[in-house]
């Protein structure tokens, strides 16, 4: 007869290794040559400072961002805020950044529509547009965007009539040496109304109005950037395998469907981090407007420069604002980019 059964007593659990925190690991050796890279380099900023003042107070240099609630002393020729030579300075560089971003933003959406053209007709099927677009690229990719912004500019005070001659489409939109006057939507009498810009004895008055030197900024970056746009757009495209331009068509779908419904979305995820350099390159060279005057934050950190004499706090205001704005637009940037891959999922 077969014994009593006995319990199988189930093994005990291995104890839970416990790591015990030693200056030896290379876990902590790491932590610890990140915190002195950190400290070497904040007593590096903080001599390098130090130093600066000190020498600035012996040549009797002010230094100090105090001046930023002083009258600036000058006027600006165009911006969208409310300002006078009476306003202080930080006023006077707001209205920069603003007129910064307004040629940025305005900049980086038509390069990218024009971009994209060009780049989808360097896959058309007429010789001719591809023929096109290809000299568009090379052409305006391969000279300086400093000459071209001059180029612009020369053109559009040399060539155009004068404001009393001001060429017309249709009597509401005037081209000449001033700029460009359109209509424009005004608040009157508790509704929106179209106000028409009207050619006097001596300029166009009413509707809004684009200096020659925005028309100029504005032309040269779009033109300038679009090309390269153009490019990314086209390597984006030519990723994505032949296999899918002929799965559109064998449903169906015409050419120019398949590439704005199957290809484009599919070149998306490739197109999108060389982008973002683009509109990083875009912003940044605005900085280069100082060349046909128009008042971006550069040329008004200029002048303020000269009328005050802080050059180290005015140089420091122009870095941490294009730090500011590139680090905002490549935060945008990324998120967008999580989005289109978590669709494409």
């Amino acid at each position: 007869m077969p014994g009593p059964s006995v319990p199988l007593i189930p093994p005990r659990p291995a104890p839970a290794a416990t790591r015990h925190f030693s200056w030896h690991g290379r876990k902590a050796r790491s932590v610890a040559y990140q915190v002195l890279a950190v400290l070497a380099i904040a007593l590096l900023g903080w001599l390098l400072v130090s130093n600066t003042l000190a020498n600035m107070r012996l040549r009797g240099i002010q230094s100090g961002f105090d001046f930023l609630w002083q009258p600036a002393g000058f006027d600006i020729g165009e911006g969208w805020l409310s300002y006078d030579s009476a306003s202080p300075y930080w006023k006077a560089f707001l209205v920069g950044i603003v007129n910064t971003l307004r040629v940025a933003l305005i900049g980086c959406v038509l390069a990218t529509v024009l971009g994209t053209l060009l780049g989808v007709a360097r896959f058309s099927r007429n010789a001719l547009l591809r023929a096109l677009s290809y000299g568009y690229v090379e052409l305006f990719r391969n000279i300086p965007l400093l000459l071209q912004l001059l180029m612009w500019y020369l053109l559009f005070i040399e060539y155009l009539p004068p404001s009393n001659e001001a060429l017309n489409i249709g009597k509401a939109i005037f081209l000449s040496k001033n700029g460009l006057s359109f209509p424009s939507l005004t608040w009157e009498h508790g509704q929106l109304q179209f106000q028409l810009p009207v050619a006097g004895e001596m300029q166009v008055e009413g509707g809004s109005a684009l200096s020659p030197e925005f028309m100029a900024v504005l032309l040269g970056l779009v033109l300038y950037t679009s090309a390269f746009i153009a490019e990314v757009v086209r390597a984006g495209i030519a990723s994505v395998p032949k296999g899918q331009h002929e799965a559109g068509a064998s449903i169906g779908l015409s050419r120019a469907r398949s590439m704005r419904l199957i290809v484009l979305p599919q070149a998306l995820r490739l197109i999108i981090p060389p982008l973002t350099n683009q509109y990083l390159n875009l912003t940044k060279n605005s900085s280069l407007a100082v060349a046909v005057g128009y008042p971006e934050l550069v040329s008004i950190a200029n002048t303020s420069l000269n009328q005050s004499g802080r050059a180290v706090e005015c140089i420091a205001i122009i870095m941490l604002v294009y730090l500011l704005l590139s680090l905002f637009t490549s935060a945008l940037m990324n998120w967008f980019n999580r989005r289109a891959a978590i669709k494409e999922r």
